[in-house]
C-alpha cells in the first residue's frame, strides 16, 4: 500500500553524486527539519520524464523556494552516474538527483511499478509530494501524464 498523507517517510539509505563520487545519505537527513518538494519518475533520459517533469521543476525551483520549499529532490530507480548526468544535462543545480538503484525508497514508499515486459524491470511510479519535516503533507500520483504531478501543480498545491 502506497505512503499516506500524514504517514512519516522511511529513513533509507540511497545515493547522491558528491564532488569525489557517489555519496551515501540517509533520506530520515535529507528531510528533517525541511520543508521539501520529492518528485519521482520512472526513469531520468525517458521521454516525458526528460522533455517535461524535470525540467518544468528547474524552471519553477525558484517559485517553489519562495512558497517556503527548503530543498527540491528528484529521485528514479537508476544509479548515481546517471541521475548526476541527467541533471547536469538539464541544469538542474537547484535539484537534489537521488538514485533509488535498487528501488528500496519506491518498495518501502509503496509506489513502484512492474516494468519488466518493456525490459526497465521494477521502477517507480511517477509521483510528487510535499514533504514537512519527514511527514507526508500532500501526495499525488500520476498514471499517465503530469497533470498532479508537474511543478505547477506542486506550486498550486502550497
Amino acid at each position: 500500500m502506497a505512503i499516506q498523507a500524514g504517514e512519516r517517510l522511511p529513513n533509507i539509505e540511497l545515493q547522491v553524486m558528491g564532488s569525489n563520487g557517489p555519496e551515501k545519505v540517509q533520506t530520515g537527513d535529507l528531510f528533517a527539519g525541511k520543508r521539501v518538494v520529492l518528485f519521482a519518475v520512472p526513469g531520468a533520459f525517458t521521454p516525458t520524464c526528460s522533455a517535461a517533469h524535470l525540467p518544468g521543476f528547474v524552471v519553477d525551483a525558484d517559485k517553489l523556494k519562495a512558497k517556503g520549499v527548503d530543498s527540491i529532490i528528484c529521485t528514479s530507480v537508476n544509479d548515481t552516474f546517471v541521475m548526476d548526468a541527467w541533471g547536469k544535462a538539464h541544469n538542474a543545480e537547484q535539484i537534489v538527483m537521488l538514485a533509488d538503484g535498487l528501488a528500496e525508497f519506491a518498495k518501502a514508499v509503496g509506489l513502484t511499478q512492474d516494468r519488466t515486459a518493456s525490459q526497465m524491470g521494477i521502477r517507480s511510479q511517477r509521483y510528487a509530494m510535499i514533504v514537512n519535516d519527514g511527514v507526508v503533507e500532500v501526495l499525488n500520483i500520476d498514471e499517465k501524464g503530469l497533470e498532479t504531478t508537474s511543478s505547477e501543480a506542486i506550486l498550486a498545491a502550497l
